[in-house]
């Protein structure tokens, strides 16, 4: 039986037919209710535009859980209870008069949680509409990313939704945030003096972040093309990974004493000026490659691409944090698309011994690594350095891997995707693994300057082919200060 206390709720989906909601929403809401995480008096409204009846809607959801749900977690008698939960209510989200059908389904008694996978320009829209059902008093919202383009932009957006709702309602939310190995970094941190005690410019060389990804655009091109990498990428995921890795420690585990710390990482982030482009960024666009040994089109040959575009596709960056802990520590961060292999990684170096007693042709490999990663295969190894084993190797060293696979330690069971944590902590009202406007704010700001330098140099993407590591350039940035990315091949 789940230890944590399962509390009633609605669950108002809007934009229930759309990508996020089919591929991973209602998948994760599925496991939750398999996992007894869903009260039995929880309910879900699926909002759309399109016109559907109850036959249509069941339709759909068997399809999309049969599709994205494996096959051996696929239980029939779970899979219809939880169809029997789901209303459908055809809506245009701008329109008034589409609202009342709301005033039956939902009650006053239990809370009301609103999904947004919607275009963030509705986001203001839906909740004045809540608002004048008065049905914001015990409102939950969730918003999806992107919240803007800029910062300006994404002030806008939570401006409009502030003038309905309290920031405790608010939930922005960052799906790395509910990864299992993202979380783990708070506890290998704070709850291990061995790593806590190190984690800082004395022991720590350097820091590498990478978010690759293998597939394209995937169809998105209007929204990349205005959006890149910086925005799609950076902005979010990889800044909350450097908040997390380099956050001072939370004076406890509520919501804003973790947020509090994010944001002074945050705040004490070096900007990236001019003067810097050519060392410290490295902006990429795919070209024509193989992926898994099949040819792919380049960025600019997708289907209907603007054959002028120098949106980037990849972005490589040296960082700096100016506190105390950090001083001194470079963090290389890269992102991008069409790469050699789908990774998410953090990679903490650190610094050699000062006193050295091995054969001199051995001191480049003698540096220990805690390699944390987030996918494929969730797990943190630390590489350390121990003697070969046989009678003629005398003293020759060889690096390992201290190893934890997530999987492995906890008898195969299986590790919950992002998307169900995370809702089912709004479900719980617990706000920690949710992204505050300050933080929004902050990262947006230091992402303008970028940007606005970027348009000051003028200059294009750097090339590089599909199935790569991305351009030439980013191997060079790193090698100028004598390292160079883990686990490139």
């Amino acid at each position: 039986m789940p230890v944590i206390r399962v509390e009633p709720c609605t669950f108002a989906l809007f934009g229930a037919l759309g990508d996020l909601a089919l591929r991973k929403l209602f998948p994760a809401l599925y496991q939750l209710d398999r996992a007894g995480l869903l009260h039995e008096q929880t309910c879900v409204l699926a909002m759309a535009r399109d016109e559907l009846d109850a036959e249509g809607l069941q339709r759909q959801l068997r399809e999309s859980l049969t599709r994205f749900v494996s096959a051996k977690e696929q239980d029939a008698a779970v899979m219809q209870r939880f169809i029997d939960r789901c209303t459908y209510v055809s809506m245009d989200f701008r329109k008034r008069d589409d609202y009342q059908a709301l005033t039956s389904l939902v009650s006053a008694e239990q809370p009301l949680v609103a999904y947004f996978a919607t275009p963030a320009a509705v986001y203001g829209d839906i909740c004045r509409e809540l608002a004048h059902l008065e049905l914001v008093s015990n409102l939950r919202v969730v918003l999806e990313k992107p919240i803007g383009h800029s910062l300006e932009s994404s002030q806008e957006v939570n401006d409009a939704v502030a003038r309905y709702l309290p920031e405790r309602a608010i939930y922005r939310i960052d799906h790395y945030l509910g990864k299992e190995t993202v979380q783990n970094l708070i506890a290998l941190r704070f709850a291990n003096s061995l790593f806590e005690n190190q984690w800082n410019s004395r022991y720590i060389s350097h820091v590498e972040i990478t978010v690759a990804e293998k597939v394209g655009i995937e169809g998105r091109w209007g929204y990349f093309d205005q959006a890149g990498q910086l925005r799609d990428m950076v902005q979010n995921h990889l800044l909350q990974l450097l908040c997390l890795t380099a956050m001072e420690p939370p004076s406890d585990l509520s919501a804003d004493s973790i947020r509090d710390e994010k944001v002074k990482v945050l705040k004490a982030l070096a900007p990236i000026t001019p003067e810097l482009l050519s060392t410290h960024v490295v902006r990429g666009q795919y070209a024509a490659g193989s992926i898994d040994g099949q040819p792919v089109p380049g960025y600019l040959e997708e289907e209907n691409a603007n054959v002028h575009s120098n949106t980037e596709t990849f972005v490589s960056l040296r960082c700096e944090i100016r506190n105390w802990r950090w001083s001194g520590v470079p963090f290389y961060l890269r992102t991008g698309k069409r790469m050699q292999q789908k990774l998410s990684q953090i990679v903490i170096h650190f610094k050699e011994s000062a006193h050295y007693i091995f054969a001199e042709e051995q001191r480049d490999q003698v540096s220990n690594k805690l390699i944390i990663r987030l996918q494929p295969d969730e797990g943190i190894s630390l590489q350390v350095m121990t003697k070969e084993q046989g009678l003629d190797k005398g003293m020759h060293l060889r690096s390992g891997p201290l190893q934890l696979s997530f999987a492995d330690t906890n008898n195969a069971a299986r590790i919950p995707d992002a998307y169900e944590r995370l809702l089912l902590e709004v479900m719980q009202g617990n706000q920690y693994l949710f992204v505050r406007k300050d933080e929004v704010q902050a990262a947006w700001r230091w992402c303008d300057q970028l940007l606005a330098s970027w348009r000051q140099d003028g200059s294009a993407p750097k090339k590089y082919p599909a199935g790569s590591w991305g351009p030439v350039a980013s191997i060079a940035m790193i090698t100028r200060d004598g390292r160079s990315w883990y686990g490139d091949l």
